[in-house]
């Protein structure tokens, strides 16, 4: 994003400037959007964490994306033919922000400024998308599970600049996330704590190594 473009400031004074945003709060555990319709619609998170989710024709779960707060999310980055598969679930209290991509070149009626600065740096924040998106492949393209945990645990500690770190899932959502066993996936976090690799106490992780 340019140097001046502060993600979160820019948020706050969006969603109370501009009369194209319609703004909606979730409690924990309620659907914040489906990707069923093609409404050409994107979702900015204010505050709270939120899940994409995907349920199989037999009924599987697996957690697509993880967002947090000022993530952007919403149907327009998803082709049709997986919009029947696709939700957001709330995993906290939420405050989201919807606007429809075609109006981001379109005067509201308070004729505010906020539309050129998300047109200006909306391909940063897409970028974004991208950079998670070949994250998840990275962590699926590994062969087994242990390895899949400690790329997972790297790539945390790469974004805190920590070798503490805390995963934001229950270890059932991480399984579903890393498209593994669970019962498997405790197996080898319990081998990773035993041979001094990490040290794990509920969901905080810290790299020995």
């Amino acid at each position: 994003m340019s140097d001046n473009f502060q993600m979160k400031s820019f948020v706050h004074a969006f969603s109370s400037n501009c009369s194209k945003v319609k703004i909606k709060e979730f409690s924990k555990g309620e659907t914040i959007t489906t990707y069923i319709e093609k409404r050409n619609q994107f979702c900015i998170l204010e505050n709270g964490e939120a899940d994409l989710i995907r349920y199989d024709f037999n009924g599987t779960k697996t957690i697509i994306g993880h967002f947090s707060e000022n993530d952007i999310f919403g149907e327009v980055f998803y082709p049709t033919n997986t919009n029947n598969e696709l939700f957001v679930l709330a995993k906290t209290d939420c405050k989201v922000l919807f606007y429809l991509y075609d109006d981001i070149t379109t005067k509201c009626k308070r004729n505010c400024t906020f539309h050129k600065d998300l047109y200006d740096n909306f391909s940063k924040l897409l970028l974004n998308n991208i950079i998670d998106l070949n994250t998840r492949i990275e962590l699926l393209s590994k062969r087994n599970i242990r390895d899949k945990l400690i790329s997972y645990f790297k790539i945390l500690s790469s974004k805190k600049l920590s070798k503490n770190i805390t995963i934001p899932f229950s270890y059932t959502d991480l399984a579903d996330y890393l498209s593994i066993d669970r019962s498997a996936m405790m197996r080898d976090l319990k081998t990773l704590s035993d041979s001094g690799i990490i040290e794990r106490k509920g969901n905080k992780i810290k790299l020995l190594t």
